[in-house]
């Protein structure tokens, strides 16, 4: 009997750990992102510099504290450029803000086959996928994966 009793009281210790871990996991919305623009800044045969204005939307009532982010940009279904950026915001409540990326390609990596499949077009489609790094406690890291159109401004 001591023994029922002893996995019971076991049972139902892990069943309150479990679900007191749930509750304190702030329930959040996922933010939207959006690129902005997309403009080359410098290029040379080898080396392209693109600066990406990305514009993210807060859907909840508290703000957000990004540390950084993981991201992958796929334009016209290629894969544009990855990354880290380590720059801490915070996104207001209910709100949104933009900021910008520097990033840097190889004609080999993708831009050659771009630029031959635009045909004069500058409107680019692109999904941009990652993680969202918080300072958020049991929420460090927000998945994200959103897809949209975007203007090449400057094609240098």
């Amino acid at each position: 009997m001591n023994k029922v009793v002893t996995r019971f009281a076991l049972v139902f210790a892990l069943l309150i750990t479990a679900s007191s871990c749930s509750v304190l996991r702030p329930e959040l919305q996922a933010p939207r992102l959006a690129l902005m623009s997309v403009a080359m800044t410098s290029a040379d045969i080898f080396n392209q510099q693109f600066l990406i204005r990305v514009n993210i939307e807060n859907p909840n009532d508290r703000e957000l504290p990004i540390t950084g982010l993981d991201y992958k940009v796929f334009l016209e279904g290629d894969s544009f450029a990855k990354g880290t950026l380590k720059r801490p915001f915070t996104v207001p409540a209910n709100g949104e803000t933009d900021f910008d990326m520097t990033i840097r390609t190889n004609f080999v990596s993708g831009i050659g086959r771009l630029l031959s499949r635009l045909n004069g077009r500058t409107q680019v489609n692109y999904t941009v996928e990652g993680k969202l790094l918080t300072d958020i406690r049991f929420l460090k890291k927000i998945p994200f994966n959103e897809t949209g159109s975007v203007n090449l401004d400057v094609m240098k």
